[in-house]
């Protein structure tokens, strides 16, 4: 089983740009409706991002019950993405340091999308 994060949004082709400035990685658009984007991914690092547009998927508001867990590989990085995701954002949980010598925080980001941001330290 592969289990990938599955993240919806008003205007799609707008916001899956902006978390491509945030992460990097190559988008890849799987279905368009003339100049609207409805399905698209952000390959990252060996990782899939799955995006839909709201037209597309039509999601009901259940509050926050799922959260995406993000495993950043330098301090650097990690630093970077919480920043990224914060402006415009909520920090729900400030970043501060974990039983497991590393970095955790809880961000929503501009568009209500949880991350659970770590950084491990070796």
């Amino acid at each position: 089983m592969i289990a990938l994060p599955f993240i919806v949004l008003d205007n799609c082709k707008d916001e899956i740009r902006f978390y491509q400035g945030v992460f990097g990685g190559e988008i890849e658009i799987l279905r368009r409706q003339g100049e609207e984007v409805l399905n698209a991914d952000l390959h990252v690092d060996g990782a899939t991002l799955k995006f839909a547009d709201t037209q597309a998927a039509k999601p009901e508001a259940k509050g926050d019950n799922v959260r995406i867990f993000l495993k950043i590989e330098t301090e650097e990085a990690y630093r970077r993405v919480y920043g990224e995701l914060a402006a415009g954002g909520t920090i729900v949980r400030e970043i501060y340091e974990a039983p497991f010598n590393g970095l955790l925080a809880i961000v929503a980001d501009r568009n209500g999308v949880s991350w659970v941001l770590s950084y491990y330290r070796n």
